[in-house]
């Protein structure tokens, strides 16, 4: 793939040298990070921006990690942009509500760690490499039932990125979802998604659509996708031409087989490369940041509740095997934690090309009005518009009690038609399809619908007749949906008085079943505040370095608002170079 402004000659020079570089990686660096997700290449940009010589070693082919597929948000209270849209006082009010969030399921001095340096780690990165970010001002913290919650503005979004700059590197940085983009590969924010939802009633809406469009067919005649990159496409894109420019090179397709360690110091890693095995010396230590182990069944039989989750939209080679090097000389992990998991609910699918599709019900459909969950016995079981890992925390403490895995989400096809449902897009004129391949059920009555869904009629009917009335007074006297901001901000602010109520009335009506999937798990590595590896004992491994999914979660498990993950990777990332650069 060319980069635009070179020649074919150049582009062959170019190729010529990343191939260079990946068969002949460094003998001796500062700093080894194993993991391409965001937490890795922060870590490696921070060393980088500190004088250190660096190298990233990644076992999969393509860069990015579950990062690459995410929405790229990140969580990080008392940022720089949140004051500059004037709000102070947030670092207090974030402590509470960490202090109330987790509670004593982690560490204080890990979360207040995560607090002091989170906004060091943004105003560096910003000032020295360009990795800049808009504050979501609507988008508020998940748990708005603790103190000091915010409204909008911890949560950050990374800004677009024009992808032909990689060069050559745009070929190895790892795609979104394919069910996430539009056309096959065109990238758009949720901010986007939503405005293109008015584009047959708004001028603006409708020249966005067609501003993106048009740059998504001129990049095809070059691109096997869309070049406007977007959410963690973006964040990895644009951390990755900042080590580009900085020489950093990033091996991929590289399996780290041991830890070395000389004198009770861990000095470098032994590489597997294709096949040749190498060593690589690193005189400052080794960071680990290979993404936790949702990707891996063995791991995931081992510490995810029952019953265990059998698919992950996750990255792949999130599979736990940093953990298992790191557990072999000596570290452990962190305390066990509620269920070990940062969920979705997602439904499934399967691809033309016979692979499963993993669709996660982020904050799209669950939130709107006019749709209910529902359990195996037709009966609500929690506030469909809570955060995604509530949701499925939910079905958990349900099942126990009358089995909510899978649960169904219930709507009409006015609903459909409005707002889509998982696979489905606003406004999909026939649904046919999707009933054919059973990703959709679907029923001319109620009662139709319960006998597709193996649930009782009359217990659907009487479930659907009380949400409705609950939808025309306003009010989830239940489980009170949208009865906070955070659910309100997911909801549809034309249907009042509540933007997350509405009936499901009109037939035919649609179900789909969900599933938790673990989009990341929290149990890690023990780890200090300096990011340092713990032992059984407590104290710190000399020469290695956590961060991202491998550690264990500062926030122990709970997930404080959108981007708590990536906010943490970076963060602890960050703190990892700055005590490795100043040993």
């Amino acid at each position: 793939m060319c980069r635009i402004g070179f020649g074919a000659g150049e582009a062959r020079t170019l190729a010529k040298d990343v191939q260079r570089r990946e068969s002949a990686p460094p003998q001796e660096v500062d700093l080894v990070v194993l993991g391409s997700g965001a937490g890795g290449l922060t870590a490696a940009l921070t060393a980088a921006l500190a004088g250190l010589r660096v190298v990233v070693v990644e076992h999969a082919p393509v860069i990015g990690g579950t990062t690459a597929r995410s929405s790229g948000t990140v969580w990080i209270p008392d940022n720089s942009y949140l004051r500059a849209e004037g709000v102070t006082g947030d670092r207090a009010r974030a402590e509470s509500y960490l202090a109330a969030l987790v509670g004593n399921r982690g560490a204080p001095a890990i979360w207040q760690a995560f607090l002091d340096k989170g906004p060091a780690m943004l105003a560096e990165l910003g000032a020295e490499a360009g990795i800049g970010f808009r504050p979501y001002m609507t988008a508020p913290d998940y748990r708005q039932d603790h103190p000091g919650a915010a409204p909008g503005g911890r949560a950050l979004e990374p800004l677009a990125f024009d992808g032909r700059t990689l060069g050559d590197d745009f070929a190895r940085l790892a795609r979104p979802l394919p069910e996430l983009m539009l056309f096959g590969g065109m990238m758009i924010t949720r901010g986007e998604a939503l405005e293109l939802l008015r584009a047959d009633r708004s001028p603006r809406a409708f020249f966005l659509g067609l501003r993106l469009v048009a740059r998504y067919l001129r990049d095809r005649l070059r691109y096997p996708r869309g070049t406007r990159l977007v959410l963690g496409n973006a964040l990895v894109a644009r951390l990755l031409k900042a080590l580009k420019d900085r020489g950093v090179p990033v091996l991929t397709e590289a399996k780290a087989r041991n830890l070395l360690k000389d004198g009770g110091r861990f000095w470098g890693v032994e590489l597997d490369i294709k096949g040749a095995s190498r060593q690589i010396s690193a005189r400052r230590g080794v960071v680990l940041a290979g993404g936790g182990f949702p990707a891996s069944p063995q791991w995931r039989a081992a510490q995810l509740p029952a019953p265990v989750p059998d698919h992950t939209p996750a990255f792949p080679g999130c599979d736990g095997t940093t953990l298992d090097l790191a557990r072999g000389v000596g570290a452990v992990l962190g305390p066990r934690g509620l269920d070990n998991g940062l969920w979705f609910p997602s439904s499934l699918a399967t691809r033309a090309d016979g692979t499963t599709a993993v669709y996660p019900h982020i904050v799209l459909d669950r939130a709107k009005p006019g749709l209910i969950a529902v359990n195996q016995a037709g009966q609500r079981f929690t506030n469909e518009a809570v955060s995604y890992h509530e949701f499925v925390r939910a079905m958990y403490r349900a099942h126990g009690d009358s089995p909510a895995i899978p649960a169904w989400l219930i709507c009409d096809r006015d609903f459909i038609r409005r707002y889509g449902l998982g696979l489905i897009r606003p406004r999909t004129p026939w649904l046919g399809g999707y009933v054919k391949r059973g990703y959709l059920k679907q029923g001319a009555s109620l009662a139709a619908l319960a006998e597709q869904i193996g649930v009782p009629a009359p217990a659907l009917a009487a479930t659907v007749a009380r949400f409705n009335g609950f939808a025309a007074k306003g009010v989830d006297v239940d489980f009170d949906k949208g009865g906070n901001p955070y659910d309100r901000s997911n909801g549809d602010p034309a249907v009042q008085p509540n933007p997350c109520l509405g009936p499901i009335a009109r037939p035919p009506f649609y179900a789909v079943a969900v599933l938790p999937t673990p989009l990341g798990t929290s149990r890690g590595l023990s780890a200090d505040e300096h990011a340092r590896v713990l032992t059984v004992a407590g104290e710190p491994i000399p020469g290695l370095y956590v961060c991202g999914n491998d550690m264990q979660s500062a926030f122990g498990g709970e997930y404080p608002g959108a981007g708590g993950q990536l906010g943490q990777a970076m963060t602890f990332g960050w703190i990892a170079a700055h005590h490795a650069a100043a040993q």
